[in-house]
């Protein structure tokens, strides 16, 4: 078939040289920028979709003691028993293309690379990546900028050996209105992926401030020039420049990030960060907005003003280096004729000093810097939540700590003895799923970890005859939206149960057997709650006074790593465990916990049937958002039977079984020989062992 051949010619576009504002400082500059949407926090993007569901989630977007969106790349496990992976990562430069599309593409494909750089990847040649392009190609000029930003494409992933496999395009991004024709800029936007050999090795931004210190290193890929045009600087005063920024030597690049992987394989890079929407200012005070701490910057003279030394968004990256390192790491980038220079230190006060050639040009407290990052999002936040939430939220972060978890016991590894015992010998549980349950998966797996023969079984199975309960010394309801929550969240599931006679019955034999337990997590509390089985005996309370699960209090859907405290109850799957608090994930719309008896919450609180409490980073019980996610009374994030057997929770313990599955711990929690939820599930082998 013959090839088609499209006839575009390039059409001049006037780009004016930047100009500011006489009084313009880097000071005044800086909360501008902190301000634009691509730039500030993505909270209010980030806590309304479920970022743990499957278990397999080894970084999400949220990184550091608070938890804040500023993940580099996202890493996904292959399973729950290993420790190799996926990684993603993307990159996107729009407004630059404004001024020169064939730049605009290689600094794309830049700040994909120094994004998926900070996990550890098999080899650079693993790295696929697919391509979007957003063009109205069919008016004058935009065929040859799309022609030119292509050829820039290849010619630097042929440098770096990278491929491209897949993608899409969408060449018609003009619309008329009226007399006018709109036209969205030309985009380019790569996500690229790799394998991962080792994904507990994935290097995130905040700052750790280790015992001993740690310095900041700079690695400038514009090998330092400063270019401003396209910048987050330029658009915040109305303007787009004249001069973008480029990568002019994609082998140099390659070898940098060469460098920075093999320094990740030797643990001698504690936190690192990449430079692209807001420049080297917003780098660094990102890295001490996740780390929760300050930092002290003098940047070395230059030719550069200092707009363009702090606000420039040249490629680069930099790196958190334990002070003892700082030389080897120097070294390592001087072998192949690379500059990192060592630009400041991380200090424990939560004050942000950059200098120029020891002239002050920023100087805050963090939390401050941080509250005017934050402010655009919390602005949209007051639309999409309830507003007396987001005010709790926003006046909270400003004091806000690292969690103080403790551990009352020390988790272990299931014994190979257990885990090696034939299948036959081992205690079967019932993972039991519904159309549109999503949490099984994970929750065969916690419970595989500990011990048991896990059987994945649908209601359709049991409504069929296919299987029965009796088999079994334990039965799981898992997470999800079961019906798709149509009928309110557990609805339809409770129906399906409580309308059929005889699964009705294996239910009511099956929760009355005294060797049995059983588990009920999110949309499985939800459930657990409508059939009556916590917190009192089963027919014990009538519908008007069973307790159950309303809309949070937010108004929203809540993905949130909350702190939790275990309290001393019946609950046989926290036997040992009481005391400790820990982190865990919420991942729920409907979570909040309603006693239409008050005297129903005496007696739980009075005969201990709440196990698990919602609590602030001092560990105390909590009411406040977002601590408590949902608004439960008394921070009641669990609910158990008189005798102990049966437990339903809001939070996702299956989603952290492992250590790895925790998107943030503290670093006296390193040598962990297992993840500390992992202990409710060998607790539930070890009851099915005593009967």
């Amino acid at each position: 078939m013959p090839q088609k051949t499209f006839v575009d010619s390039h059409v001049e576009t006037k780009c004016n040289a930047l100009s500011f504002p006489d009084d313009t400082t880097a000071t005044t500059a800086l909360d501008r920028v902190l301000r634009l949407l691509s730039v500030g926090s993505k909270r209010f993007l980030v806590h309304k979709v479920d970022r743990s569901v499957t278990g397999l989630c080894a970084q999400q977007q949220c990184v550091g003691p608070l938890q804040l969106p500023l993940a580099n790349v996202g890493v996904t496990a292959h399973s729950h028993f290993g420790t190799t992976g996926t990684a993603v990562a993307c990159g996107e430069q729009p407004i630059k293309g404004l001024i020169d599309a064939a730049a605009m593409a290689r600094m794309t494909v830049a700040e994909a690379m120094t994004n998926l750089m900070w996990a550890q990847w098999s080899k650079i040649e693993d790295i696929k990546a697919s391509g979007n392009w957003m063009y109205a190609a069919k008016l004058a000029g935009e065929g040859a900028k799309m022609y030119d930003a292509c050829e820039a494409l290849r010619d630097s992933l042929v440098t770096l050996g990278v491929g491209i496999d897949g993608g899409k395009d969408s060449l018609s991004m003009a619309a008329r209105c009226g007399d006018e024709v709109v036209k969205a800029p030309g985009e380019l936007t790569m996500t690229c992926y790799v394998t991962c050999p080792d994904i507990t090795k994935t290097i995130t931004p905040d700052l750790k401030c280790p015992q001993g210190g740690s310095n900041l290193l700079m690695v400038d890929l514009g090998h330092g020039k400063a270019r401003l045009g396209g910048s987050a600087l330029a658009q915040v005063y109305n303007q787009v420049g004249n001069v973008s920024p480029d990568v002019e030597d994609f082998a140099l690049f390659k070898k940098s990030i060469i460098v920075a992987q093999k320094l990740m394989d030797e643990c001698k890079i504690l936190s690192g960060h990449d430079r692209s929407d807001g420049g080297l200012a917003v780098t660094l005070l990102e890295m001490a907005f996740a780390g929760n701490c300050g930092i002290t910057v003098d940047l070395p003279a230059s030719d550069n003003s200092t707009l363009e030394t702090l606000y420039a968004e040249e490629a680069g990256f930099v790196m958190e280096v334990a002070t003892g390192e700082v030389e080897g790491v120097v070294a390592a980038f001087k072998e192949v004729g690379i500059t990192a220079i060592d630009i400041g230190s991380v200090v424990t006060d939560k004050n942000i000093k950059i200098c120029i050639d020891g002239e002050v040009c920023i100087e805050d407290s963090m939390t401050k810097l941080r509250d005017v990052w934050e402010a655009t999002s919390f602005h949209l936040e007051h639309r999409q939540r309830n507003p007396k939430c987001v005010i709790q939220e926003e006046e909270g972060l400003k004091n806000r700590k690292a969690p103080e978890w403790k551990l009352t016991y020390e988790p272990k590894a299931t014994p190979e003895s257990v885990m090696d015992m034939d299948a036959s010998k081992k205690h079967k549980v019932a993972i039991l799923r519904q159309e549109g349950s999503n949490g099984d998966r994970e929750m065969i797996s916690a419970f595989l970890t500990a011990g048991f023969e896990a059987w994945d079984v649908t209601v359709s199975d049991l409504l069929g005859g296919g299987v029965t309960l009796d088999q079994f010394r334990g039965i799981v309801f898992v997470g999800g939206f079961s019906f798709a929550d149509v009928l309110d969240s557990g609805k339809g599931w409770a129906g399906v149960i409580k309308f059929n006679e005889s699964v009705f019955e294996q239910f009511q034999k099956f929760r009355n057997r005294k060797d049995t337990f059983s588990l009920g997590v999110c949309n499985g509390c939800q459930l657990m709650a409508l059939l009556g089985w916590i917190p009192s005996p089963e027919g014990a309370l009538d519908e008007t006074r069973q307790p159950r699960l309303l809309h949070n209090d937010s108004g929203r859907f809540e993905s949130r790593f909350s702190s939790v405290q275990i309290q001393a109850s019946p609950a046989i799957m926290f036997k040992g465990m009481e005391g400790s608090s820990l982190g865990v994930w919420v991942a729920h719309g409907e979570g909040r916990f309603h006693f239409p008896d008050p005297t129903v919450l005496d007696s739980v609180k009075k005969d201990n049937l709440a196990p698990v409490r919602y609590v602030d980073d001092s560990n105390n019980i909590t009411q406040e958002y977002p601590f408590n996610p949902n608004g439960s009374p008394d921070g009641i994030a669990a609910l158990c039977s008189d005798d102990g057997r049966h437990l339903a929770m809001m939070p996702h313990p299956e989603r952290v079984f492992t250590t790895w599955q925790w998107p943030w711990t503290p670093s006296s929690w390193s040598s962990l020989e297992a993840g500390p939820w992992l202990q409710m599930f060998q607790n539930a082998r070890l009851f099915c062992d005593e009967q």
